[in-house]
């Protein structure tokens, strides 16, 4: 068979096979660098899977459907009963938020850089969507305490603060990864789309985004991924509750990354009524584990919703 008619992977594979067969230093250089990157790869991964075998492990005793739908209120001390379903509502509720504000922000400042950005403004707009993407957490949430503090007064602690709070860190992570996948978008695509007579903004609409729908997807998981375990704006903006509060323009809200701090900050917490009482010391420990696996598997299955995405909508080659 010649190598015409072999697939690129193979005919690859072959050429390097010649040319290591006719180089035994080359070959000897090749299996080394081979071994060294696989000992990278499995260094890498010794922290992520330790990772989660540790919050699997201790996790997963804690889970169970009262713990899944019940809140903590009227819950104290080593009581083991109690939940996180305010947790979780509160941790969905309020990241919807923040990318319902971050991602239209975010793509349509990609689309001004990338089809229309020129000039200084362009160049403004990228250093300061640069040094959003490094600033702290801690200072987007006293932004958004700020902001509300002036309408509102100091006490104020509703959900849609700390959406705008996780929102300040998302705008940057969503404008720089739609930014390269509109980059990725071929050129020849939009010379033909008006070489037809399409004004440009239907181009961008009906050309450009559809052809990067699953790229974009994937940059604004990825954002989502990036706040939804953030602990310190979300206590300066949205405090702490123990009660099931489900609307975000009024009052407190409790989120999983919060409460795992919480219970954990609690460590071991007495049984009421003493040591005769029927309960589990160390249960504050237990339910922040619970809610950190928790929080680990709703993050891999955003990842799992990208990955489909990506499949669904990826251009497909024939």
């Amino acid at each position: 068979m010649s190598v015409s008619t072999l697939s690129s992977a193979d005919a690859t594979e072959r050429t390097r096979a010649l040319l290591t067969a006719a180089d035994p230093r080359r070959r000897r250089t090749d299996r080394t660098m081979q071994v060294l990157i696989w000992f990278a790869f499995a260094l890498a991964m010794v922290p992520l899977a330790w990772l989660l075998w540790t919050v699997t492990v201790e996790g997963v005793g804690r889970i169970s459907l009262d713990f899944l739908t019940q809140s903590m209120r009227n819950v104290f001390g080593g009581d083991p009963r109690g939940g996180i379903y305010h947790a979780i509502m509160g941790t969905l509720i309020i990241t919807g938020l923040a990318t319902l504000i971050s991602v239209p922000v975010g793509i349509m400042t990609a689309i001004y850089l990338v089809e229309y950005g020129k000039g200084w403004l362009a160049r403004s707009v990228t250093f300061f969507v640069d040094v959003m993407t490094g600033i702290p957490s801690i200072v987007a949430g006293l932004f958004a305490f700020s902001l509300f503090a002036l309408f509102f007064g100091p006490s104020v602690r509703i959900g849609v603060m700390g959406a705008v709070a996780l929102s300040v860190l998302m705008i940057p992570v969503v404008v720089r990864s739609c930014e390269e996948m509109l980059k990725l978008v071929p050129n020849e695509l939009r010379e033909a789309s008006y070489a037809l007579g399409v004004p440009k903004w239907l181009t961008i609409v009906k050309v450009v985004l559809r052809t990067s729908v699953a790229g974009l997807t994937t940059g604004v998981l990825l954002a989502v991924a990036r706040v939804i375990g953030e602990t310190a704006p979300l206590l300066v903006t949205v405090g702490v509750t123990d009660s099931i509060n489900t609307n975000p323009f009024e009052g407190r809200m409790m989120t999983l990354p919060v409460f795992t701090y919480r219970q954990y900050h609690q460590g071991y917490a007495p049984c009421p009524g003493g040591e005769s009482a029927t309960c589990v010391a160390d249960v504050a420990f237990q339910n922040a584990w619970g809610a950190a696996l928790v929080l680990i598997v709703i993050v891999l299955a955003l990842n799992l919703v990208g990955r489909l995405v990506n499949r669904w909508f990826a251009p497909k080659l024939r």
